[in-house]
């Protein structure tokens, strides 16, 4: 099966296992674990921050940093097409009472900044307080787009003169990193705290990283205890994340590199419509457009044959590559694709 619903299905490496099965662990909730001390050093100083934190998930290191900025019945601009607001089962609001403000994000990833600074609450009583803005980078929803280091800077700046901070959801940041060929610590600078994942494109099976201040992360982690958060011997995982950080961030390369074959190949099919050029990561989405299928239909189709895509909203599907996908896959996969279009023309 060429599994290309997302990168969050890729399987750890041999040396994963190998560094989960030889941990040295201890108790985490009382900072003795010597493996996640250590991943979250390697975290911090990659990130070019003071500190970091191991959490479960993504989602999990989302809630916690917007948790840590903001209190009850305080505001959160964000995107409307980010993740925090479409994926992460409202938690910020149910979970920590915290009102997302959205604006629309460009197909580009960004947020205008006069849209950004339109939402921002003036002082008054019938207001919540904004507290925060949340940028994302890479951007699913928009096909992997990548936020440059010039733009978060605008941001950050804008944030400063309203006294506001800026949360970074950058899951796959170093993807976005390889596709601008910057050192991650120049897409991070700017930003008061960031969440980068250890699975999707770098393999590990689980965890997520936040890096911030020492201030940030000490409150972080009572934050993250209170939600659940507190694994104990959690080195067995933390291992893994040492290994994706010190030996999976460079072979990123191979998947932008394949997304683009992927896009290229998938343009000349009939009934799909694509601009490869706009492909600049490991995430492809493409419109279909078939007067005999439907995009559901397509896929499990699809699936039938051996291949797995995402059908998104409208006529939109996702396709991810990742850790495992080789070149010859996507070949396998355009040409099943040609194939399963065929019988239908």
């Amino acid at each position: 099966m060429i599994d290309l619903r997302s990168d969050t299905v890729t399987l750890p490496t041999p040396e994963m296992r190998k560094a989960m099965y030889e941990a040295e662990v201890g108790d985490d909730v009382f900072g003795e674990d010597p493996t996640v001390n250590r991943l979250q050093e390697l975290a911090a100083e990659k990130m070019g921050k003071e500190a970091a934190l191991f959490v479960a998930s993504g989602t999990m290191g989302n809630l916690v940093s917007i948790l840590t900025h903001c209190g009850r019945g305080d505001e959160v601009i964000l995107g409307d097409w980010s993740h925090t607001f479409l994926y992460e089962v409202g938690g910020i609001a149910a979970l920590g009472g915290v009102h997302p403000r959205p604006v629309r994000n460009q197909p580009d990833g960004t947020m205008a900044l006069e849209d950004i600074e339109a939402a921002i609450r003036p002082e008054n009583i019938h207001f919540p307080r904004t507290r925060l803005i949340c940028l994302e980078n890479t951007h699913n929803r928009c096909g992997g787009a990548v936020l440059t280091p010039e733009y978060t800077s605008q941001v950050a700046q804008l944030a400063r003169r309203y006294g506001l901070k800026v949360h970074l959801d950058g899951a796959r940041i170093f993807n976005a990193a390889i596709a601008l060929g910057v050192d991650v610590k120049e897409l991070v600078k700017d930003v008061d705290s960031v969440m980068f994942c250890l699975s999707k494109g770098l393999s590990a099976p689980v965890g997520s990283m936040v890096c911030g201040s020492k201030e940030f992360i000490s409150e972080a982690r009572r934050i993250r205890k209170m939600v659940g958060g507190g694994m104990r011997q959690v080195g067995v995982l933390a291992a893994a994340g040492i290994v994706a950080l010190t030996k999976m961030v460079d072979r990123l390369v191979e998947d932008h590199e394949n997304a683009r074959r992927l896009a290229e190949g998938l343009a000349e099919l009939p009934g799909i419509k694509i601009d490869p050029e706009k492909v600049k990561t490991n995430i492809v989405i493409f419109e279909f457009n078939h007067p005999k299928m439907t995009p559901q239909e397509f896929t499990e189709r699809l699936k039938e044959e051996g291949v797995l895509m995402l059908p998104i909203e409208g006529k939109r599907i996702r396709a991810v590559t990742h850790y495992g996908i080789t070149a010859e896959d996507i070949d396998k996969a355009l040409a099943i694709m040609r194939r399963v279009l065929g019988a239908m023309s």
